[in-house]
C-alpha cells in the first residue's frame, strides 16, 4: 500500500463514514481542512461508489468549472447536453462562457446530479455567483472543498452554506495519532535510521500532525542527500522541506 493509500484510511473512519452519509444523501457540504489534511484523498476513497457525482479536480474559476463540468457530461453521453449542442459534443470546445454555462445548467437541471469542486482556494464573488446558481437555479446539491471556512480561503461559499450541518471539516491529527501514522508510513516506504525516533518526534511536532506533510518529510528522509551512514540529517531535511511545502500550500 502506498503512502497516499495509507493518508486515505488511518485515522479517518468517522470523516469517511460522515462525508460517504452526504455522498449518498445528496447533501451540499462545504468540505474544508488544511493543505495536506487529506480532503482530496477522502474523496478519491469515495466517489467510485456513486456514480451520479461529477468531480472537478480543480476549480479554478468559473469557466474552468464550466468547462470541466461539460467535458463530463459530454463523456456521459448526457442526453440533455447532446440535445444542446445537435448531437455535436465537439462543438462544445469554441462555445463561449455563457453559452456553455446556459448548456450546463439544463443538463444539471434535468438529472440528479452532485457536483464535487475541489481546490476550490480563495475564489472570486463570481465563483460564489455560479455556486449558488447550481444550487438554487439548478438544484444541483455541491461539494465544495477549501482549505478553511474563512472567507478568504472559502469566499462566498461559506456564506451561502451557514449551518453548521452543511460543513465538514478535516484537522490534523493529534500527537498520539500522528506518531502512530508516521510509525506505520515508515514501515511502508521502509524507513530507518539510528536516529528514526527523535526525527520522528520532530516530524511530528513540526508538522502539526499534518498527514500530507508527515509523508513528505518520511519520503525526503530516504533521499542520499539526508542520510549520513545510518543517521538522518533532520536540520537540511526540515529547511528544505519548510521551503517547498510553502510554495505549493501559497497555490
Amino acid at each position: 500500500m502506498s503512502g497516499e493509500a495509507v493518508a486515505q484510511i488511518f485515522g479517518r473512519a468517522a470523516e469517511l463514514e460522515s462525508l460517504r452519509e452526504r455522498l449518498a444523501g445528496r447533501k451540499t457540504t462545504l468540505l474544508s481542512g488544511p493543505s495536506g489534511v487529506g480532503k482530496t484523498l477522502l474523496l478519491q476513497r469515495l466517489l467510485p461508489g456513486f456514480n451520479y457525482v461529477l468531480y472537478c479536480p480543480a476549480s479554478s474559476s468559473p469557466q474552468a468549472v464550466c468547462r470541466c463540468l461539460a467535458e463530463l457530461l459530454s463523456a456521459r453521453d448526457d442526453a440533455t447536453l447532446l440535445r444542446s449542442c445537435k448531437g455535436r459534443p465537439d462543438a462544445l470546445v469554441g462555445m463561449s462562457f455563457v453559452s456553455l454555462k446556459g448548456i450546463v445548467s439544463s443538463a444539471l437541471r434535468a438529472d440528479h446530479y452532485l457536483v464535487v469542486l475541489d481546490h476550490l482556494n480563495r475564489p472570486s464573488p463570481a465563483m460564489g455567483a455560479l455556486l449558488g446558481e447550481l444550487m438554487l437555479s439548478c438544484s444541483t446539491p455541491v461539494i465544495a472543498v477549501a482549505r478553511s471556512t474563512h472567507m478568504e480561503d472559502a469566499g462566498t461559499v461559506a456564506a451561502l452554506l451557514p449551518d453548521r450541518s452543511e460543513r465538514l471539516a478535516l484537522k490534523n491529527f493529534d500527537p498520539e495519532t500522528a506518531k502512530a501514522f508516521a510509525r506505520e508510513a515508515c514501515l511502508k516506504q521502509q524507513l530507518s535510521g539510528e536516529n528514526l525516533e527523535s526525527v520522528l518526534d520532530s516530524i511530528v511536532r513540526f508538522s502539526e500532525g499534518n498527514p500530507g506533510a508527515i509523508l513528505r518529510m518520511i519520503a525526503m528522509a530516504r533521499q542520499s542527500k539526508y542520510r549520513s551512514d545510518d543517521h538522518i540529517k533532520w536540520s537540511p531535511l526540515y529547511i528544505d522541506f519548510l521551503l517547498k511545502w510553502a510554495s505549493e500550500s501559497a497555490l
